[in-house]
């Protein structure tokens, strides 16, 4: 069965910084297009960034200049750096791989065939 692992959320200041990661078995993540999504209380869930198996990086953009996704293949990860936080970022953040997902402005849920149950990140003073 593949899971997909979120971990890396917690509770930080506005300003600070996180890094999320989003750790596999059973899949491999180089062969996806993984997308980190969000959702806040009463909100649809919306993309926040993605990678695709060639490498190619799209970011929202409300969070460009301020996070990055990056996958490490030896470790079947993916993380998502994000700094410069504000408490319109939280959320809970959900990682979620696709099989020739696009990955750009047209990141969607549809698109995705795996998820995981998400970390939630709070950014508040």
């Amino acid at each position: 069965q593949v899971q997909l692992v979120e971990s890396g959320g917690g509770l930080v200041q506005p300003g600070g910084s996180l890094r999320l990661s989003c750790a596999a078995s059973r899949v491999t993540l180089n062969d996806y297009t993984i997308g980190w999504f969000r959702q806040a209380p009463g909100k649809e869930r919306e993309g926040v960034s993605c990678i695709n198996s060639a490498g190619n990086r799209y970011y929202a953009d409300s969070v460009k200049g301020r996070f990055t996704i990056s996958r490490d293949n030896a470790k079947n990860t993916v993380y998502l750096q994000m700094n410069s936080l504000r408490p319109e970022d939280t959320a809970v953040y959900y990682c979620a791989a696709g099989w020739g997902a696009p990955c750009g402005s047209n990141l969607g849920p549809k698109n995705m065939n795996y998820w995981g149950k998400g970390t939630l990140v709070t950014v508040s003073s």
